[in-house]
């Protein structure tokens, strides 16, 4: 098989694995400081997210927190003192390398592959947050390279850890609402700048941040105050990957699970005025998937913008398809979940997935999922995470427990299942980028009837930067 390519026979191992934990049997993983001992940690991207990553995971040795901000990675340093402060993540994985176990990476999109290449290819577990990659060719390569070096891996759309989300593809699967062919998920995003032009000019870079550091793989641009760091470059195309790219991961989790959704044929997107630097404020797009063993082919919508912005009107599924939730909730909430199917609806009125709801055909109203009749003697099949703490501290635990069972198949979320979902995603942001429609050949990672794509589907990396 060529390295880039998949086969059907792997698609379909794929989708197999996203309907819940695998139960495979891997050698046991000899840990740096032994087996019996914590675990020794480092932390690429302190401050933001990060900081809540490195805190999850407190109960090991946290040894190194790597941020190209000094002031960013200031709180942690105070938190962890022990830990060694790096700016350059490659500097630090030279140097300790061989006393680390595994390294989560909280950084921008834009640095997530590379620095998660370099850490998986001496070895390391990964946790890596959403979206996994910047790019649909990097989501591909990391999904390989996880199998390859048999590391224990795990993305940070932590709602995969509820067990609310878990019971939620059990009862589709079981055929509770019937054959699904049309899937809505929305999102209040973005809450940061989008649909805005780069501005002119530059301003002195900070002491105390590395600017090009900052800047990573991307293509070179002057440094503007207040513009892109800190958290402002998720709208921007060269660091972030907009709403879509934040925010599918994790409503989106739950419907690509249950219904085992592969490779689109097709996706489509419209949007708000859309340049060549940031994301729009408003998008509405359409993914064709084909029928599955068992399951026909559905339509995927996607729909982003905030409810508060009033220079465009935002994308939202009609009234036609969102009467009873609007009746349930009183208004259509900022993000939602909803699944059609031949015989009833089921809404999850949270980012995470954690709650859902039906309602069946000649019901004129949503019930709790969890206690409506036509769940009662659906049994369990994927197992639950059970571990203490919130939702983001279990996703977590889950991965430090399946790297000292020595279990890849322990993590939920697992680069198998979450860079297939990553891959899927972000095909949206190319859509919106090439600005016209992508008839899509999957396994080869390309669209059939433009070249407009490829450059977007495969990013050129800044000279001193490579996927490892």
């Amino acid at each position: 098989m060529k390295k880039n390519a998949t086969s059907r026979r792997e698609f379909l191992r794929t989708a197999s694995l996203a309907t819940g934990a695998a139960t495979i049997g891997f050698p046991q993983i000899l840990l740096a400081q032994g087996a019996l001992n914590k675990l020794n940690i480092a932390q690429i991207g302190a401050g933001g997210k990060g900081a809540s990553d490195t805190d999850c995971c407190a109960s090991e040795n946290i040894v190194a927190l790597c941020d190209a901000d000094r002031n960013q990675a200031a709180g942690q340093l105070r938190k962890y003192p022990k830990a060694k402060y790096y700016q350059d993540f490659r500097k630090m994985l030279d140097e300790i390398g061989k006393s680390l176990d595994a390294v989560i990476v909280s950084t921008p999109d834009n640095l997530h592959a590379a620095a998660a290449s370099l850490a998986m290819r001496m070895g390391k577990h990964v946790y890596v947050q959403k979206p996994l990659t910047c790019s649909v060719y990097e989501a591909r390569y990391l999904r390989h390279l996880a199998r390859e070096m048999n590391v224990v891996t795990q993305m940070g759309n932590q709602g995969s850890s509820e067990s609310g989300l878990r019971r939620a593809v059990e009862v589709i699967q079981a055929g509770v609402i019937g054959p699904v062919r049309e899937v809505h998920v929305w999102s209040n995003r973005p809450i940061w700048p989008q649909g805005i032009d780069r501005p002119k000019g530059e301003d002195p870079v900070p002491p105390n941040l590395n600017w090009d550091l900052w800047i990573g793989p991307a293509p070179w641009r002057p440094y503007k105050k207040g513009v892109y760091h800190p958290f402002k470059w998720r709208g921007w195309q060269d660091f972030g990957t907009g709403a879509l790219g934040d925010m599918a991961c994790h409503t989106a989790n739950m419907p690509f699970r249950a219904l085992k959704l592969g490779y689109p044929t097709e996706i489509e997107a419209e949007s708000s005025p859309m340049n060549n630097e940031t994301y729009p404020l408003t998008s509405k797009i359409r993914f064709e998937f084909p029928a599955r063993p068992g399951m026909p082919p559905v339509r995927f919508w996607w729909y982003d913008g905030n409810p508060g912005e009033k220079r465009v009107k935002i994308y939202r599924p009609g009234r036609e398809v969102t009467k009873e939730v609007v009746d349930m909730m009183g208004k259509l909430p900022g993000s939602g979940c909803l699944v059609i199917g031949d015989n009833g609806k089921l809404f999850s009125p949270d980012d995470y997935g954690a709650r859902f709801y039906l309602c069946l055909k000649g019901e004129k109203e949503f019930v709790d999922g969890n206690k409506h009749e036509a769940t009662r003697n659906i049994p369990q099949r994927i197992p639950r995470n059970t571990y203490p703490g919130g939702t983001d501290k279990r996703h977590h635990i889950e991965w430090l427990e399946a790297i000292k069972q020595g279990n890849p198949g322990l993590c939920y979320s697992r680069f198998d299942i979450a860079a297939y979902l990553t891959e899927i995603i972000l095909l949206g942001c190319v859509a919106l980028r090439a600005r016209q429609k992508l008839v899509w050949d999957g396994p080869n990672m390309r669209a059939v009837n433009t070249r407009v794509a490829d450059k977007y589907v495969k990013r050129m990396f800044r000279a001193g930067w490579r996927l490892y």
